[in-house]
């Protein structure tokens, strides 16, 4: 007979196990001696050891299901409870026991991490629902519309929720981007449709610009091509092809226009600078006529120089007022001339000067006489009243004399 902490064999070669609940047979041995007998079944637990650890090494190493996990026990735990081995097999039990509350702990954590991510996607899809819906009212085209398909890839990443949460998530997030999408297709619609207006009001500016680029009629044609200009950006733009090719055709018969008339206008310039050239020769002719000493000699040479002057066409506009202010001076002095030439020799005006000085003349002396009566009898107040009277007299007095010395008296 053979025997070991857990089991024995007797005398017949049965073999026995020692269980929490006693000795239990499990195998017979004729083969060999009972210590061989031990030891084979002692192997047999060694077995049933290194299953179970393997077991366990699953369990906290894989994502082995609860469910795969409680059956995969399970089996273990029928195995050891009739299995042919001598060991300690309520350790075993015990592990398994264990290995149980750590696949029960493991679901729950389990459940609870799906539990958060669960909030976190749902947390992550309603905030993607939220912007969509802003997004959905957006005019910025292109970038709302960029921004939404990167929402689409977001929402693609994040994990399903239960069915009903993430179908009422999805029909808003997919509303949102229909709604954006019908808003876009109907603007570029409506400016498809503004872009041919355009096309068109530019088509007629062009016909007009080509039509009116041979004309010579500089300033009616230059303030028409201005109006075509403003009628042209207020025309707004058409489709970009067509915008650049009426563009190039309305700056090109523009072109043509301005360039003649620039070269027209390079021609008048250059005449026109001549014409200056000329013009201050007379001036400086009509200038040595003065002073005027004959002015019948001046009045025939200055007449000569004007009829010069009006034969020559036109000086630049800003050479204008000057050159013809020196004109002007010699022709008003000639005038003056002929004026006091005309007072000097009218009777009429001279006899009305000569009497108004003799009137005033005799005024004067009157009130002089009545001044040195009013000082000489002590009247100082009546004499200075009088003196201011005087005063006003001679000032009239002296302005007539002045007068009659033009008529040459």
């Amino acid at each position: 007979m053979s025997s070991d902490p857990w089991g024995r064999v007797d005398e017949t070669g049965t073999v026995y196990v020692r269980t929490a609940d006693g000795e239990r047979v499990v195998g017979s041995w004729q083969a060999g001696s009972p210590d061989e007998a031990l030891a084979y079944f002692k192997r047999k637990y060694d077995g049933l050891v290194v299953e179970i650890g393997l077991l366990e090494r699953r369990v906290r190493t894989t994502d082995l299901s609860a469910k795969d996990a409680n059956t995969a026990i399970e089996h273990l735990r029928s195995t050891v409870r009739e299995a042919h081995a001598v060991g300690d097999l309520d350790a075993l039990d015990k592990r398994l026991d264990a290995l149980v509350g750590e696949v029960e702990s493991r679901r729950e954590q389990r459940k609870a991490a799906k539990a958060k991510a669960n909030d976190e996607a749902k947390t992550a899809k309603e905030q993607l629902v939220a912007e969509a819906e802003e997004l959905s009212v957006s005019e910025q085209w292109r970038s709302a519309g960029e921004r939404l398909r990167a929402l689409v890839d977001t929402w693609k990443s994040l994990p399903r929720l239960d069915r009903k949460s993430d179908d009422e998530l999805w029909h808003r997030f997919s509303h949102a981007r229909s709604v954006f999408s019908k808003r876009r297709k109907a603007h570029f619609a409506s400016l498809d449709a503004q872009r041919e207006d355009a096309r068109r009001v530019k088509e007629k500016l062009v016909q007009e610009a080509e039509s009116l680029s041979g004309s010579t009629e500089w300033g009616a044609t230059a303030a028409r091509y201005r109006e075509l200009m403003a009628d042209w950006k207020a025309a707004g733009r058409a489709q970009r092809e067509a915008e650049d090719e009426l563009w190039n055709r309305f700056r090109g018969a523009q072109d043509v226009f301005f360039a003649a008339r620039a070269e027209v206008f390079a021609e008048r310039d250059s005449e026109q600078r001549e014409n200056l050239a000329r013009k201050e020769e007379l001036a400086i002719e009509a200038e040595k006529l003065l002073p005027v000493t004959d002015l019948k000699a001046a009045r025939a040479a200055f007449r000569s120089v004007n009829e010069r002057w009006e034969a020559i066409g036109h000086v630049p506009r800003d050479a204008r007022p000057r050159i013809e202010a020196r004109m002007h001076a010699v022709e008003r002095a000639i005038q003056e001339a002929e004026e006091a030439e005309w007072r000097r020799t009218n009777p009429e005006a001279r006899a009305r000067a000569e009497g108004l000085t003799g009137q005033l003349q005799a005024a004067v002396d009157k009130l002089r006489g009545q001044v040195e009566a009013a000082r000489a009898a002590g009247n100082t107040a009546k004499a200075d009243k009088l003196e201011r009277e005087l005063e006003g007299r001679q000032a009239l007095l002296d302005q007539a004399l002045k007068g009659l010395h033009e008529f040459g008296g």
